[in-house]
């Protein structure tokens, strides 16, 4: 027999309050956002310990991601991390602050700009990225390999009827 959570009682309640709506959708969606809240809590834990928060840390991986010499413009890193490139700005800026990032006019268009990895800034990313993996790892350890398989079929199947295409 499966525990009651905290889910299963706000549904109770509706249940009980607006029997004529159906609230089976919250079985599924609000256990995704309540799990996916304690997770990013975990996530960023990690992220803590190297200085970094998680924006900080979406930006490092996206340009080491890019592979030698560890360079994407800042509208690239923007759509590889999912950010306004206002947002995008701020956290250049702090990166670059702290010696993990440079910037640089781009040689293929001058008007356009660089951002790139320090040797500090791929050597933090790097750690970080490792500890980051271990610990996902450690997160998923509560289910079987064959249920994680079937978890993230059902996931990206979900996902690509949710999210917008990306070209």
């Amino acid at each position: 027999m499966e525990a009651i959570d905290q889910v299963a009682r706000i549904q109770a309640e509706w249940a009980r309050e607006r029997p004529d709506v159906d609230v089976s959708p919250q079985g599924v969606i609000g256990r995704l956002h309540r799990l996916g809240l304690l997770l990013t809590e975990q996530l960023c834990l990690v992220y803590r310990r190297y200085g970094l928060s998680e924006g900080e840390f979406d930006v490092l991986a996206a340009l080491r991601r890019a592979g030698e010499p560890f360079e994407r413009a800042p509208g690239e890193l923007a759509s590889h991390t999912m950010v306004t490139t206002g947002a995008m700005s701020k956290r250049i800026d702090r990166l670059e602050r702290d010696g993990l990032v440079t910037r640089r006019r781009s040689a293929a268009d001058g008007r356009g700009r660089v951002v790139g990895l320090t040797p500090a800034g791929r050597d933090l990313i790097d750690r970080a990225f490792t500890e980051h993996m271990r610990n996902e790892r450690h997160l998923l350890e509560g289910l079987e390999a064959e249920d994680a398989a079937q978890l993230e079929r059902l996931l990206t199947r979900w996902l690509a009827t949710v999210e917008p295409r990306v070209p």
